[in-house]
């Protein structure tokens, strides 16, 4: 895709985190929307919203916004509200943890089946690639298991930043069919928003939440 000079394009993207907890679903969502890192782990009941807009390239511009899925919804009545209108699936999982890799199998074939109709971009990530040393999934097994699905396939660490940036930038571009300069780095400007948790109490309809620049953070109890 071609820039014409002086003509600036903006779009939305939903990108959705799905896998166990403890994963590291919210440490890449919070590193890539606030480049920040909390050692504590706290979890995600429903779902968390981020919203961060990214430069592509001069003269387009994209909003994602980042659902935070808990792990613990997998066969949950409001799995397939959260995943509703996904334009990108990240499936997450822990090098270090065996059994979260091998749990991407449900994730990935419960996804697919709400999204029947509208298949979305599959992306595996396998995140904590700081850990190596302690890696029980090797890279093999990762790429077989991505080249199957015909996802794309990612190594990221959440805790020092190493290719999360990155990661987000190039599932976009591939969604949008957009080729990234070489030496792309992180060209990005954050837009600040509330990352809205979407407590499992009530059934509802999805919440679409549009840019705002707002610092606070708010709960909402109105999804299942």
């Amino acid at each position: 895709m071609s820039d014409s000079e002086g003509e600036t394009y903006e779009k939305q993207v939903k990108i959705v985190l799905v896998g166990d907890g403890s994963s590291g679903k919210t440490s890449i969502s919070e590193r890539f929307s606030k480049d920040s890192f909390n050692r504590d782990y706290n979890q995600t009941l429903g779902i968390d919203y981020y919203l961060k807009r990214i430069n592509l390239t001069r003269n387009y511009n994209v909003t994602l916004a980042v659902n935070d899925v808990g792990g613990q919804t997998l066969g949950g009545a409001m799995l397939d509200k959260y995943i509703f209108g996904a334009d990108i699936v990240l499936l997450i999982y822990d090098i270090t943890n065996l059994q979260s890799f091998e749990n991407l199998d449900d994730w990935y074939h419960t996804v697919t089946k709400y999204c029947a109709s509208r298949k979305p971009l599959f992306a595996l990530v396998g995140n904590k690639s700081d850990l190596e040393h302690l890696r029980t999934v090797k890279a093999e097994r990762h790429q077989r298991f991505a080249k199957e699905r015909d996802m794309l396939s990612y190594f990221v660490s959440a805790k020092t930043g190493e290719s999360v940036e990155n990661l987000f930038r190039q599932v976009t571009a591939h969604l949008m069919h957009i080729v990234l300069p070489k030496n792309d780095y992180d060209a990005t400007r954050v837009i600040t928003a509330p990352i809205v948790r979407q407590e499992q109490n009530n059934a509802s309809t999805p919440v679409k939440a549009s840019p705002t620049t707002n610092t606070t953070r708010t709960s909402i109890c109105s999804l299942q």
